[in-house]
């Protein structure tokens, strides 16, 4: 393999990383992406109507409403996305005080 197949296999993975999010790139974790799967999935189970009319009748539900909780499972994984936390700030233990039902930080 030579430098410039190098260098054009590289910028097409750049490009196609930028052209489509889950493509992933350098800095996603392996939770980013698992979840961007999973995203993924429902989104083309809903798209693609046979597939959605398979799990249909796999479910014995309606397709309306196999589609209306594939659409929730999208928001559901959407939104547990981990924070990003600040390396510098450390959360500190919470310790009961003892006697009362307060908790101290």
């Amino acid at each position: 393999m030579q430098a410039s197949d190098r260098f054009n296999i590289n910028s097409q993975l750049e490009h196609l990383q930028a052209k489509y999010v889950g493509t992933g790139h350098a800095d996603m974790n392996r939770f980013e992406w698992a979840v961007n799967i999973q995203r993924d999935s429902y989104a083309s189970y809903i798209g693609h109507y046979p597939l959605l009319a398979y799990f249909s009748i796999a479910e014995n539900e309606s397709i309306g409403r196999e589609r209306y909780s594939f659409m929730q499972m999208c928001l559901v994984f959407g939104l547990n996305l981990p924070r990003k936390t600040d390396s510098s700030i450390r959360a500190e233990p919470m310790v009961h005080s003892g006697d009362d039902s307060t908790i101290m930080v």
